[in-house]
């Protein structure tokens, strides 16, 4: 096992030195504006930006961001960030000055950034299973190991890896495809009656469950089987079921519809399978805060820290989103500098929202100036 683990960092590690190699190459190899390389940020690339490049920003509902920013600051990721800020915000009379007089914006430099959005999304259950509810909703299961890769090397940060034991041997998990057809060494929090809609809340990562006792429980992300998320999106345009114009969860949902046969056929190509545990409040994020409205969003946190204050400027055909937001979760989708997945609520037309969002993005992420800084 410890072989095993040895390889697995070495090639992790290996990987991560190739791409920052390229990475740097790629943006301060050419003949661009220089950019800013923080060594808390190692993978990302920052240009700073003056608060005038901020659409929106001086007409920005500062007693919402105010509140924002001092839940967020009740996260210990966020109080390392912060530090004394955190405190100092809590005497704030205007928090725009504030976020002028502390911070400085910095846009983060991506090639194809994207913002989506996910939401709470509400299924139908029941505790005992029956010939209507009979798809499980898992707890993590028993026999599902996990290691903290940078428990044993440094370098590999928040990598984990997940599998089972065979034997002495550490092998990868049951993928989706094979857990359907065995039990699962796990208790079920209660059982669905859609096999589509618990998948969809696995993509979404948390959501409630109104049981047929009328009674409504709360559910969010526990663990992963460890293997690598794949869009069925992406699928079913690769297999021209769906045009890559008209992809979204409406569409999907509607495409399943009329193809009950092939259900499984398309799910079992996303081989990650999500477990979840049953929580006490609404949707709450890798933080452990719950998430707000419009205000929380999930990040790849190997390139923008949880916890940290970020601006965002996005356009639809619909909606605008140009609004101060924090890093508040993660998700198995969201991968790289570039992307960015705003929680939109509870309810129908938060997934309309959700399940349609896929705008080009501009973000920025607030950094603490330096004490010099703040006293000129």
């Amino acid at each position: 096992m410890n072989n095993f683990l040895f390889c697995i960092g070495i090639i992790l590690f290996m990987k991560e030195i190739v791409y920052i190699f390229l990475t740097l190459f790629v943006f301060l190899g050419c003949s661009r504006e220089p950019k800013v390389l923080f060594n808390e940020l190692p993978q990302t690339h920052l240009t700073r930006s003056e608060y005038s490049e901020l659409p929106n920003f001086e007409d920005e509902n500062y007693e919402e961001v105010f509140n924002s920013f001092l839940n967020n600051c009740k996260s210990v990721k966020t109080q390392k960030i912060y530090q004394t800020l955190c405190l100092e915000a809590r005497d704030a009379k205007n928090m725009k000055e504030f976020t002028r007089k502390n911070f400085i914006p910095y846009e983060i430099d991506s090639r194809d950034p994207l913002l989506t959005g996910y939401y709470e999304p509400e299924l139908h259950g029941s505790f005992s299973k029956s010939s209507r509810y009979k798809y499980p909703i898992y707890n993590t299961p028993k026999d599902l190991v996990t290691v903290s890769l940078g428990a044993l090397y440094s370098e590999l940060g928040d990598y984990r890896l997940r599998g089972r034991l065979e034997g002495n041997k550490l092998v990868p998990y049951y993928s989706r495809l094979e857990l359907s057809g065995q039990s699962v060494d796990a208790e079920a929090i209660c059982y669905c009656d859609s096999k589509i809609d618990l998948f969809f809340l696995e993509v979404q990562g948390s959501g409630r469950v109104k049981m047929d006792n009328n009674e409504t429980i709360f559910i969010g992300y526990d663990n992963q089987n460890g293997h690598p998320y794949k869009s069925i999106g992406k699928r079913l345009v690769q297999l021209e079921e769906i045009s890559q114009e008209d992809i979204s969860l409406q569409s999907l949902r509607e495409w399943f519809r009329f193809n009950p046969d092939r259900v499984d056929e398309v799910l079992n190509h996303n081989s990650s399978v999500v477990f979840f545990k049953r929580r006490e409040r609404a949707a709450s994020g890798s933080l452990g805060l719950e998430l707000t409205p419009l205000r929380s969003v999930a990040v790849d946190p190997r390139y923008v820290p949880l916890g940290s204050m970020l601006y965002l400027s996005a356009e639809t055909n619909k909606v605008d989103f140009k609004r101060v937001v924090f890093a508040q979760d993660t998700g198995g989708a969201i991968k790289g500098s570039e992307r960015a997945d705003m929680f939109l609520g509870f309810g129908d037309e938060a997934g309309e929202i959700a399940g349609e969002l896929k705008a080009p993005l501009k973000l920025w992420i607030f950094m603490p100036k330096s004490m010099k800084e703040r006293e000129n």
